[in-house]
């Protein structure tokens, strides 16, 4: 009889243990689900003030889209390769030509013109023709304002017969928004947007050595109907009739942009 009143004992002294530490356990994830709001953990459970916590989650969603873009540094590593291959690269000026390049293709789009590209090689122009064209189409107006790089870096450096390429990153801010209808659809107007972009530079060496890349003119495109061109010798659109712009040959020609 003492056995069996001693296993009764230590049984319910087991449940008890185990209802008191449920309890425990219980009460402690409640309190900490109070006291984090929102993941605000400084906000305790006496004094929980709620436009505090619409301020923080706001101020959270300001730096979130305010911090600045981590861009892909390898100019030590490209440079001295750039530099064996063209000794009289002049790398600070053409660093300055993309910049100035870059900031011209979103003021032209902001501004619906793209004469305002200060250079360029056609497939470039014909890429912001496009785009414009699309959001002409779409009833939109992109907005890019206060542009400021907050640097630029080669990122990549490509060699083949007949050419090269150098690959430009940059990080930069701006207000940017979508406007259709009188009504922001993208963006803010508010806001400090960052982003990064990338840039190519390309230098043509022997047109016939990339005549026979698979890639053929390299995307080329005509200026005018946006055709592909087959050759970077051709000199009219096979489908429009458009005079072709010669591609340059032993300069610096920059021939895309775009966002990442």
């Amino acid at each position: 009889m003492n056995d069996m009143g001693s296993y009764f004992s230590q049984f319910f002294g087991f449940i008890l243990m185990v209802v008191v530490l449920y309890v425990f356990f219980v009460k402690k994830l409640f309190d900490n689900d109070k006291n984090s709001y929102d993941g605000f953990d400084d906000l305790s459970k006496n004094s929980l003030d709620y436009g505090e916590i619409s301020r923080l989650r706001e101020a959270a969603k300001t730096e979130k889209y305010s911090r600045k873009k981590a861009i892909r540094n390898n100019t030590a590593i490209y440079l001295p390769r750039i530099g064996e291959d063209f000794p009289g690269f002049n790398y600070p000026e053409m660093k300055r030509r993309a910049q100035a390049t870059l900031v011209s293709y979103l003021r032209a789009i902001d501004q619906e013109d793209p004469s305002l590209l200060t250079e360029g090689g056609a497939e470039l122009k014909t890429s912001l023709k496009m785009h414009l064209n699309m959001l002409k189409d779409q009833g939109i107006h992109e907005n890019f304002d206060d542009i400021k790089i907050h640097c630029m870096e080669i990122s990549q450096y490509f060699k083949d017969p007949g050419r090269c390429i150098i690959t430009f990153q940059s990080a930069l801010e701006c207000h940017h928004n979508r406007i259709k209808d009188g009504e922001v659809t993208e963006g803010s107007e508010e806001l400090t947007y960052q982003t990064k972009f990338e840039l190519e530079m390309v230098y043509i060496q022997d047109r016939d050595k990339v005549e026979d890349d698979s890639e053929r003119a390299m995307g080329y495109n005509c200026p005018n109907c946006g055709a592909p061109v087959k050759s970077l010798k051709t000199k009219v659109c096979e489908y429009c009739g458009a005079v072709i712009e010669e591609y340059n040959i032993k300069v610096w020609t920059i021939t895309s942009i775009r966002e990442i």
